[in-house]
C-alpha cells in the first residue's frame, strides 16, 4: 500500500518535517517491495540522495525507522479502507463495504507488496517492538471486521448462529490467497474469486427471513474515534 504521504506538503511544515516525511514516503515504497528487513539506511540514503549521517538525523535507529514505517501503512490502511466503509449503515453493508476496500487495496500492492504480510512472515518468530507494532495492528484490524460482524448479526442481516471469529477467519484467509495467487503466482481472475468467496461465506450465514429491527445510521468519525478499533465500529 505505497502510497504518497500528501499530494502537497502542508505550508506549515518545516524544512526538517518535510524532510521527514519524504524519508517515510521512500522508506514505505522500498518497505514494501524489499520487506522490512530489507530497508537499509544506506539504500534509502542512496534514494534520497543522502549522506546516511542526514538519514540517522531523522531517526534515531534502523529500528526506530522501520516502525515508523509500520505506523505510516497502519495510518494509510485507515484512510483507505476502514474510514470510508464505516460511512456505510451498520451491519452487513458495512462490512461488504470493508472487504470491498480491502480487496481494491490488494490490487494496489500486488505491485508493490503488502508489509502486513510481508512484516508476517519476517518477523513471525522473531520478538522485538517492530513484531509487537504488526501483531497490535493487524490484531485491531480483525477486531473492527469482528465487531462489525455481530452488528450484522444483531441488525438481523446475519443469523444469530453466525461465528463471527469464524467469519473473520474466512475473510482474512481470502486475502491472503489473493495475495499468493495474484502476486507470487501471477493467476488471472484472483481478485474475482476472493469476491466469490466472500460472497459465498457471507450466504452461508445470511439469515434468509430477518425480522425487522432498527439500525443506527453512520455516524461521521469524531476525533474521539479516529482509529481502528472495535469501539470506533460500534
Amino acid at each position: 500500500m505505497a502510497l504518497p504521504i500528501t499530494d502537497t506538503p502542508p505550508k506549515f511544515m518545516r524544512k526538517g518535517e518535510m524532510t521527514r516525511a519524504a524519508i517515510l514516503d521512500v522508506a514505505i515504497s522500498l518497505a514494501s517491495r524489499d520487506g522490512l528487513e530489507g530497508l537499509t539506511i544506506g539504500l534509502l540514503a542512496e534514494k534520497m540522495n543522502m549522506s546516511k549521517s542526514g538519514v540517522f538525523a531523522h531517526f534515531g535507529s534502523r529500528e526506530d525507522l522501520q516502525i515508523e514505517v509500520v505506523k505510516l501503512y497502519h495510518r494509510q490502511f485507515e484512510q483507505e479502507v476502514f474510514y470510508p466503509s464505516i460511512k456505510e449503515a451498520r451491519g452487513l453493508p458495512r462490512l461488504e463495504a470493508m472487504f470491498a476496500r480491502w480487496i481494491r487495496q490488494v490490487t494496489i500492492e500486488i505491485a508493490s507488496g503488502c508489509i502486513y504480510i510481508s512484516g508476517a512472515v519476517e518477523y513471525d518468530d522473531r520478538p522485538g517492538e517492530i513484531r509487537d507494532q504488526l501483531v497490535s495492528m493487524v490484531r485491531t484490524w480483525q477486531q473492527a471486521l469482528h465487531r462489525c460482524a455481530l452488528q450484522a448479526v444483531e441488525a438481523d442481516h446475519l443469523r444469530d448462529d453466525t461465528d463471527a471469529d469464524q467469519l473473520v477467519y474466512e475473510m482474512y484467509g481470502l486475502i491472503l490467497g489473493l495475495h499468493h495467487d495474484a502476486r507470487f503466482l501471477k493467476k488471472a481472475g484472483s481478485v474475482e474469486r476472493a469476491q466469490k468467496g466472500f460472497d459465498r461465506l457471507i450466504d452461508s450465514y445470511r439469515n434468509t427471513t430477518p425480522v425487522s429491527k432498527p439500525v443506527a445510521a453512520a455516524k461521521k468519525p469524531t476525533q474521539t474515534n479516529q482509529k481502528i478499533s472495535a469501539k470506533t465500529a460500534a
